[in-house]
């Protein structure tokens, strides 16, 4: 799936563009508007004097036109940011179009690396640190092979967090399918 992304055009109104930096496999930013949007809307992490987004955080907020993104002192278009993404992550336009759909819906999304997942995902209203993200999410192609293993890894990894499992399925058009799995006693 090599779509290109064409974003839409930005109303006239006055923005406060963040600038990053794209190196050594990360986004970050030590701006006062990079520091205002992770206090307003909890986009990145907050490392000192930084703030660190993840690759799909990223691209969303380039999409959206809160940030411009460079790599050593060119400025990226959002293609070339995907494309230079791919490089660290193959699955980053999977990823990105899911945690564009939901965020646009009003899920808050953060990385899951230590739950060996994509993303945890917060319930519309929920924040990290003061709840517990609902579910873990793994994006996928539809046409990406997932076996009985892999399905019941990712349950496994699931269950022992106390969360549900989430699936997006990405078709061959960008749209994206969900699967809620979640453990029932009988």
């Amino acid at each position: 799936m090599n779509k290109k992304i064409i974003s839409k055009k930005s109303s006239n109104k006055k923005n406060h563009e963040i600038k990053a930096v794209l190196s050594d496999g990360e986004v970050v930013s030590a701006s006062k508007e990079a520091l205002d949007l992770y206090s307003n809307r909890l986009f990145g992490e907050y490392l000192g004097k930084r703030v660190r987004y993840s690759l799909s955080e990223a691209t969303y907020l380039l999409d959206k036109k809160k940030i411009s993104v460079y790599k050593k002192s060119k400025k990226l278009s959002l293609n070339q940011l995907i494309d230079e993404c791919k490089k660290i992550d193959k699955n980053i336009y999977i990823k990105f179009l899911v945690f564009k759909d939901l965020r646009d819906k009003g899920y808050l999304l953060k990385t899951a690396l230590k739950f060996g997942a994509d993303f945890r995902v917060y319930d519309k209203g929920h924040k990290p640190g003061k709840e517990h993200a609902k579910w873990i999410l793994y994006p996928v192609s539809e046409s990406q092979e997932m076996t009985w293993h892999d399905f019941s890894a990712k349950n496994r990894v699931a269950h022992s967090t106390k969360k549900n499992l989430l699936i997006a399925v990405v078709d061959s058009e960008g749209d994206i399918t969900y699967y809620e799995i979640a453990w029932r006693r009988p």
